[in-house]
């Protein structure tokens, strides 16, 4: 491809591994910004001191790269604000007390079924200063209303650092909020608050209070508030209030790209905003006048939509489009891509491991390479079979190149995303388009009638459509296992037999041949280094489940309403997917079983037990009302372990007396699943 022989190429490859290099190895920071000095000088002394022979080009390019690898890796160290003193988290103790956190509310999210939630800026811990991101969850059943952007609180809350996952295989929702630069939550009550009287002033707050103030002329006029949520996700990129259930239909009908805003909604307002300013005069004044305003109009609307990785992606990349627009000059758009990419990575080098981030750059990057490829396979002779046929092939192109990571993320694919795409992608630019007119007109305090009508009836017939499709669940492939090993070696079969139909040969071929035995390697691997024995004690609010796993087949214990349910529970469900196991065996929980060569005595709240049993580990749920002590006169188990059924005043008794005994204590509601291998 001539696109790489573009110096940005590598120069935006060397400065990624950068961004992973520091990432996954945690080097001093000092020690990296030494070598990017020398680097730096050795670069500036090739480039601009030596003379030009081919040599010193060879050193120049070479000092470039590296340069580029230390910039990328000392990004990462310069947005790791925990390395400041005075972040928060360097002011928190390891007890359960309350602190006094001063706050000023940044963004609303989405809520949780008991809690409202805001990211918020530290600005004092306990009256001293501090600052950093938190993550703030107010009860639902409080008075308080929802809290503007820019609001400054006193809160008396309990603050919890992030934790890693309570359940094997579970969403690591802390790395997460870690990649988001938010270390902690904090949970309060609405008695507990305090609204200050100042309020903190910017870009965020006004554009906030513009989207409110849309919000709420929609709502005078009685828009219907399912169809409105799904309308503000559409144009204002704001998904705090969708249900469920309309969010699970478009994942399930392969649409959930259309509720994040994308370059779609922004080519729709780059082609709204040059229609507006056509009568503008293409003089250099004139054309000077409409690419400002279209980079304005851009800008403006990516702030208003939240700024979203895959927002300024696309505000990024249809910017650079309008200003080549403007110099008349054809774009390039590998080379637009790279730019846009290395320019936000170069501002927020955590984008990089944001799902969203990956997912955007990779579908426009295949719909880019792909799509023609599939085009060329078919050219119909009328206008509207080759609309239709360009939303197929960009769909496919789209599906091909996010599969591997979306399944490695989600472990479903949605079999009908083409028939969901070809119906409602044009039904779409309408809704944008109208969408666009409707709230624009809105933030002018003016709505019309007639046109808020047909916007809300034309995003009712679009639930029902994307309804209709996610109904037929046998096209829905649920639950696909898939590791690290796989996914890589899924992308490079696909690369390589792409590459191998653009320009068919030989060499090609052999390379598409060896990606398919590296997959078929990844698969043999997988299925025989996964012969493992282990019996887990699961992490589960007033429920006990306990699994046995012998290679592929798992038993599990618990009660009843387990049981049942037990294909439909989300943490049993994530260990066996994650661990291509299926559940073999359904029993009732027992007192007294054994794991390999341990002895497991199991201890609910009957309190039963025989003091000849003298278990090798013993498991307390339900809350027995039990005196260890004694217990230990006729027991010295190897370890005790309490799940997350028991009171938490019971466990703090026995994690006292287990101490005292200097018998090991595994709590699952403070350290997380217990693992017996």
């Amino acid at each position: 491809m001539k696109v790489l022989k573009f110096p940005l190429v590598k120069i935006s490859i060397c400065f990624v591994f950068g961004i992973l290099f520091s990432k996954y190895t945690e080097p001093f920071y000092l020690s990296i910004l030494v070598c990017l000095l020398v680097c730096f000088s050795a670069t500036f002394f090739c480039g601009f001191i030596l003379n030009k022979s081919k040599r010193n080009n060879l050193f120049f390019g070479i000092f470039s790269l590296l340069t580029s690898f230390f910039i990328g890796s000392f990004s990462i160290v310069l947005s790791n604000q925990t390395l400041n003193q005075n972040h928060y988290i360097h002011h928190l103790s390891l007890d359960d007390s309350k602190y006094i956190s001063e706050i000023i509310i940044t963004e609303r999210i989405k809520s949780t079924a008991k809690n409202e939630r805001y990211i918020a800026d530290v600005i004092a811990l306990n009256n001293k200063k501090s600052y950093g991101k938190i993550l703030l969850n107010i009860r639902k059943n409080s008075t308080l209303s929802i809290l503007e952007i820019g609001t400054h609180l006193k809160v008396n809350g309990k603050i919890y650092l992030n934790k890693n996952p309570f359940n094997p295989n579970q969403f690591d929702y802390g790395k997460y909020l870690e990649n988001k630069q938010i270390y902690a939550q904090i949970y309060s009550n609405a008695n507990e608050i305090k609204i200050g009287s100042s309020i903190e002033k910017g870009v965020n707050r006004y554009f906030s209070k513009l989207r409110n103030k849309i919000i709420r002329n929609l709502e005078k006029n009685n828009f219907n508030k399912t169809e409105l949520s799904v309308v503000v996700a559409l144009i204002l990129g704001q998904q705090q209030d969708i249900s469920k259930d309309i969010i699970q239909d478009y994942q399930f009908a392969g649409a959930v790209h259309v509720l994040s805003v994308s370059g779609l909604h922004v080519g729709c307002i780059l082609l709204f905003i040059t229609f507006l300013l056509k009568p503008i005069p293409n003089s250099n004044k004139g054309s000077s006048l409409k690419l400002i305003l279209v980079l304005i109009s851009l800008w403006s609307f990516g702030i208003l939509a939240g700024m979203a990785p895959s927002v300024l992606r696309s505000v990024t990349m249809f910017s650079f489009v309008a200003i080549g627009i403007f110099l008349r000059r054809s774009v390039n758009i590998y080379h637009t891509l790279l730019v846009s990419m290395f320019l936000i990575l170069l501002v927020q080098p955590l984008f990089l491991f944001d799902i969203g981030f990956q997912l955007s750059y990779l579908a426009l990057f295949f719909i880019v390479w792909l799509q023609p490829l599939f085009a060329s396979l078919w050219i119909p002779k009328y206008k509207i079979l080759n609309y239709f046929w360009e939303i197929i092939t960009v769909s496919f192109a789209a599906q091909i190149g996010t599969m591997p990571l979306s399944i490695y993320y989600f472990h479903q694919f949605p079999g009908l995303f083409f028939i969901t795409n070809l119906i409602i992608l044009p039904f779409l630019s309408f809704i944008l388009g109208s969408g666009v007119l409707v709230m624009s007109l809105a933030a002018f305090d003016f709505v019309w009638l007639p046109l808020l009508k047909l916007l809300e009836g034309s995003i009712f017939i679009l639930n029902k459509i994307i309804a209709w499709v996610a109904s037929f669940e046998n096209f829905i492939l649920k639950d696909i296992p898939l590791n690290n090993y796989m996914m890589w070696s899924s992308y490079l079969v696909i690369i390589s037999i792409i590459i191998w139909f653009k320009k068919p040969n030989f060499i090609k071929l052999a390379f598409s041949l060896i990606a398919i035995f590296v997959f078929q390697a990844s698969l043999f691997y997988t299925k025989y280094s996964n012969n493992k024995e282990e019996l887990i004690v699961f992490n589960k609010m007033k429920n006990t489940i306990i699994t046995e796993r012998f290679g592929n087949e798992i038993t599990l214990f618990s009660n009843d309403s387990i049981l049942k349910n037990a294909d439909e529970n989300l943490d049993i469900k994530s260990y066996l997917v994650a661990n291509y196991c299926k559940i073999k065996k359904k029993e009732q929980l027992s007192n007294l079983f054994y794991f390999k060569e341990n002895k497991i005595f199991l201890i609910d709240s009957s309190s039963v037990y025989f003091e000849t049993v003298r278990p090798d580990i013993l498991i307390l749920t339900q809350s027995p009302k039990l005196n260890l002590e004694r217990l230990f006169q006729s027991w010295k188990p190897k370890q005790v372990v309490a799940d997350a059924s028991n009171f938490k005043s019971y466990v703090k008794i026995w994690k006292t007396t287990c101490w005292k005994e200097k018998i090991p204590f595994h709590d699952t509601s403070e350290k997380g699943f217990y693992r017996l291998r």
